[in-house]
């Protein structure tokens, strides 16, 4: 009997490794998402579970993934990279891969610089951050916007 759950539980973990790769890869290679519908309210769960993902270590350098939430779906964004331009709230980040995504910020996104709090003033050309939002049309805005330490 002990054998037969150990077999199990290496079976699920199993699984469970091979939904997170499929999770990672299937969005990237996806035909382009539907767009999204403003009759949901903001999921501010599944972006902040997006933002950790973005933050710790994950190695993509941009994607976006569609939520379903509260009925409607939301289009959940995030990009890695380096800021090259701001004019007013808008942010230019262009990642290794060189896709170039503009970021609109508003007065609910939350600015880190070196792990403390910030503001949308304190960032330059050249910073490498890391961007994670909703893209609604063209439009992506962001809801965290952050500078790690060097």
């Amino acid at each position: 009997m002990r054998r037969n759950t150990k077999i199990l539980i290496a079976g699920a973990g199993a699984a469970g490794v091979l939904g997170l790769g499929l999770f990672a890869a299937v969005p990237a290679g996806a035909a382009p998402s539907p767009e999204p519908s403003t009759s949901a309210s903001p999921d501010k769960g599944g972006k902040r579970q997006a933002y950790r993902w973005a933050a710790r270590g994950a190695r993509g350098v941009h994607g976006e993934a569609t939520v379903r939430r509260d009925g409607g779906f939301r289009v959940v964004t995030w990009q890695r990279g380096e800021v090259t331009g701001r004019s007013g709230a808008v942010v230019t980040v262009r990642s290794a891969d060189g896709a170039s995504w503009q970021w609109t910020t508003d007065d609910q996104t939350r600015f880190r610089r070196d792990g403390e709090k910030s503001r949308l003033s304190a960032v330059r050309n050249g910073d490498q951050v890391i961007v994670v939002g909703e893209r609604t049309g063209a439009t992506r805005t962001a809801t965290a916007f952050r500078v790690p330490k060097d």
